[in-house]
């Protein structure tokens, strides 16, 4: 498979994940966690199908179009592994939808970044709360592993569900 047919499947998997997971989660109270804004397609995406609701962003550095960038009491900037943490004292357990997109393409750091995403996250989900992750995380207490929406190719995407 050529490089760009695997990036096309890979944002459309995105978003069927992200449609499916909107609609989960409608009418419930929480705020959204956007793991990575990179260039802000995926959170102009979340905040164009949830308008209204609180969606916090974090990322080392902005790189992403300017009418993609979140509003500054929404953005965290720095490493993930001190933001997180950070965030979670400031939000508690507030979180209803997290999407993360922080693959750095190297299998192993991948696996760790997940393990210690997971980890992290636990404490800020409410609970039925969705995790859509690009890479799998190891399973938390309470927490199931879902199956992915019709036409996402297994293992494109991780979906979970908190208890």
């Amino acid at each position: 498979m050529s490089r760009l047919d695997s990036v096309i499947r890979r944002l459309q998997a995105q978003r069927a994940c992200i449609d499916w997971a909107v609609a989960e989660v409608e009418g419930r109270p929480g705020c959204v966690l956007e793991l990575g804004l990179g260039n802000g397609r995926t959170y102009d995406h979340l905040r164009e199908r949830m308008p209204g609701r609180d969606i916090y962003v974090f990322d080392r550095q902005i790189k992403a179009h300017p009418a993609c960038i979140p509003p500054d009491d929404r953005l965290f900037l720095g490493d993930i592994g001190e933001t997180l943490p950070s965030a979670a004292g400031r939000l508690g357990r507030s979180t209803i939808l997290v999407h993360s997109d922080l693959g750095t393409g190297d299998e192993a750091r991948n696996r760790a970044l997940a393990a210690g995403l997971a980890v992290m996250l636990a404490p800020m989900l409410l609970p039925g709360a969705v995790v859509m992750c690009d890479q799998e995380m190891p399973l938390q207490p309470g927490w199931a592993r879902l199956p992915e929406p019709k036409g996402v190719p297994p293992d494109r995407y991780y979906l979970y569900r908190t208890g």
